[in-house]
């Protein structure tokens, strides 16, 4: 038989030219040294700083663990380690991703409890969402901003009128431990309720428990619907809770760049600092003052940063940024607390010897500032606002005076008791946020004088028969004041009256 070389050729070009003969090249490293979550890795030459690089395993259907690419060195990369390291060993291969950072993002992820990867924690099942975005990224230009000026109501009566929030604000909440930092911005979450307004709720290094309390919180006053939760507990490792922050303000971003408003709040800081401080030194990096890397202040300005109002051109969305600190026996000159001062458009500090003498939100009137100032308020608010602070200012003062004075005139003691009336009308509880139209209406009576008959310890009890009696009788007045954003003559003079007729009918 006849050997035919022409058809042998065509036969052996066929399955050569199906074959993929490309080379399959990975940069590939090696773990030289491993401990504490941090890995050593010798030979990623062409890795890139915040890169993710992978350690895959070396147990039978286990899964791989991601790192951080954070140190690069001439002869290593130091890398911190997303996950359990303890299988990790000197020897190991670490390949390159090609791939930044990234968390999903986007409307799927609301109502759910996820971790700084995006990964849900809270056993609903997978989040379909196709839309990523790196976890860093530069904030937005002075260009692309616009000032802020449409007020974000917290629904709490001190806040809202002496130290108003606006939309795009970075508004610090300050203060020792257990006087109510968490809850000033979990009532503000729960205050968006119905409203336009998305919440990411970042908890950092908090014990798990106290996690599940806050859900829990959110889910009773239905406000789980448009906040996400990301979640990195006490147990998590220290680069987990680094990356916390940075994740929810990726999934912020998301809704500022489509046009829409978000409020993101940052639980705390305090940890979230002390974790890079951890970091920072099993990389070996220098350590400054309080043993902090020197670059602790541009942790927090490149976060703090992104919150923002962007202009009509850019979609006219905002970012709204409530960081809270936690500072120790109420010593706001230490290092971190004075950075992220700096950083922020204002504090909003809680002192402890107000917490524990029953005035709660224990807010500071003279060390709480909002930079924003007025015109982040609607006009209702400002026209009782003013008159309120400056009488609370003086009242602060007079009281610490008063308390080494025997006997006090008749104009100074008055000015006390009134002091002591506004003091108890600012008092809320906790997870109980006040609509505008409330707020305004019993604002206006105190600063007008309505109360000075009202004895300081049924002024609470007053209040609250006061809301019920005007939704009752002339419901028409807070609606026109929730609609027009203002308290016209008109107004006024029908509040005065409705006021008058209610105490004729009020006995206490």
């Amino acid at each position: 038989m006849a050997v035919r070389t022409q058809e042998i050729a065509s036969i052996l070009e066929r399955q050569i030219s199906g074959q993929d003969l490309a080379a399959d090249v990975q940069n590939v490293g090696q773990v030289i040294e491993v401990g504490d979550g941090i890995a050593r890795v010798w030979g990623l030459s062409d890795v890139v700083a915040g890169e993710l690089v992978e350690f895959p395993t070396v147990k039978p259907g286990g899964e791989s663990v991601m790192g951080l690419a954070l140190n690069l060195e001439e002869e290593t990369v130091g890398a911190v380690i997303l996950g359990p390291y303890t299988d990790i060993q000197e020897g190991h291969e670490v390949r390159r991703t090609g791939r930044i950072a990234q968390v999903p993002v986007g409307d799927a992820l609301i109502g759910r409890v996820v971790n700084p990867l995006g990964e849900p924690v809270d056993g609903k099942g997978p989040i379909q969402t196709e839309r990523f975005r790196p976890v860093e990224r530069i904030a937005p230009g002075v260009v692309r901003r616009q000032p802020v000026k449409t007020p974000l109501q917290t629904g709490i009566k001190a806040i809202d009128a002496m130290i108003p929030i606006g939309r795009g604000q970075r508004e610090l909440i300050i203060g020792d431990r257990t006087t109510g930092k968490s809850v000033v911005a979990l009532d503000t979450i729960i205050n968006q309720r119905g409203g336009d307004l998305t919440c990411i709720y970042v908890a950092i290094g908090q014990k798990e428990s106290s996690i599940a309390e806050t859900v829990g919180v959110l889910q009773e006053n239905g406000a789980m619907e448009h906040t996400i939760v990301v979640a990195a507990g006490a147990s998590d490792p220290a680069p987990m809770k680094y990356l916390a922050p940075f994740a929810g303000c990726a999934m912020g971003e998301e809704f500022l760049e489509s046009g829409r408003d978000a409020l993101i709040v940052y639980d705390d800081l305090s940890k979230h600092a002390n974790s890079y401080r951890e970091m920072s030194l099993l990389l070996r990096r220098p350590a400054g003052r309080e043993a902090y890397p020197g670059d602790v202040f541009y942790l927090h300005s490149r976060l703090l940063e992104r919150a923002a109002r962007l202009n009509e051109e850019n979609g006219g969305g905002s970012l709204t940024a409530l960081p809270i600190i936690e500072t120790q026996a109420n010593d706001v000159s230490a290092y971190i607390p004075t950075n992220v001062i700096s950083i922020t458009d204002g504090q909003i500090y809680l002192e402890s010897d107000l917490f524990y003498a029953g005035v709660r939100p224990a807010l500071n009137v003279g060390i709480s500032v909002s930079r924003v100032g007025g015109s982040a308020q609607t006009k209702a608010m400002r026209s009782v606002a003013g008159k309120l602070k400056i009488e609370m200012a003086q009242f602060r003062s007079l009281a610490a005076f008063a308390q080494f004075a025997s006997d006090l005139d008749r104009s100074t003691r008055n000015q006390l008791e009134r002091g002591l009336r506004i003091q108890e009308i600012l008092k809320q509880p906790q997870f109980n946020p006040m609509p505008l139209e409330k707020q305004v209406m019993i604002l206006w009576a105190v600063t007008n004088n309505h109360l000075d008959d009202v004895p300081v310890d049924k002024v609470q009890r007053w209040e609250a028969e006061f809301h019920r009696t005007m939704e009752m009788q002339v419901p028409e007045l807070g609606e026109v004041i929730a609609r027009d954003k203002e308290v016209s003559p008109e107004t006024a003079e029908a509040l005065a009256k409705a006021i008058e007729q209610f105490k004729q009918q009020v006995s206490l």
